[in-house]
Parts: structure tokens; sequence; C-alpha cells
């Protein structure tokens, strides 16, 4: 058995924004995020509870548009009420795919793909 590590590894998403302001606003006001870091119009990192997310800017729009990730665990049905409460735009069905997990997804405004799922029952 391996020891547990004090501060294990994490892995944080580098996604790609179209203008930097416009994502954290999203991010902020939306999804219920916190700015942790932001340099200039360049680069941006948010934060709610484990989940962190890292933006840098681009003016290519094939980078976000072909960009996402995926956020797993027990805390994603919460998420789903809320997101649906706030009214949060392209915001999919939550429902148990193929592939046996429940997800939902969001495609933020400059097309990037976030998506949430967990374990039947997990939530």
């Amino acid at each position: 058995m391996t020891p547990a590590i004090p501060d294990p590894a994490r892995c944080s998403p580098i996604l790609a924004s179209l203008n930097i302001e416009e994502t954290r606003e999203f991010y902020v006001t939306q999804l219920g995020f916190r700015v942790d870091y932001q340099h200039d119009l360049q680069y941006l990192i948010v934060k709610r509870d484990e989940m962190e997310l890292h933006f840098w800017s681009t003016d290519n729009k094939q980078f976000p548009e072909n960009s996402g990730c995926y956020i797993r665990g027990g805390q994603i049905k919460a998420l789903y009420d809320e997101f649906k409460a706030r009214g949060v735009p392209n915001l999919s069905e939550f429902a148990v795919r193929p592939w046996n997990m429940r997800e939902f997804y969001i495609i933020d405004p400059h097309g990037n793909l976030l998506k949430f799922g967990c374990i039947p029952g997990e939530s």
C-alpha cells in the first residue's frame, strides 16, 4: 500500500480564453468561482472548492472551441441544481449516459466544454 502523500499532485486544466475579462465574469458570476490569480489580460486562475481552472489569452477561436475538461465527484448533483437555478446558459440536461456516468455539460462563452459527472448513486 502506498503511504499517504501530504501534498498530492493535482490536475488543473488550462483552457483558452478569447477575452480574459469575459471569462472572469462568466466563471465568477454564473458558476460561483473566485479569482485566485490574474496577470493583466493574459492569464487567469479561478477556483471553487477543489476545482481550479486556468485560462490563457488567445485570439484564435479554434483553441477554446476544441478544448474542454471533465470535473467529477459527489458534488455534481448540487452543482447542477445550483447552475440550473442561476439560469446558466448552455446547460445540458443531467442524465445517465450510455457509458454509465450521470453527467451534464456547459459550454462557456468562448466554446470551452466543461463536462461534470459522477457515478449514478454517487451524488
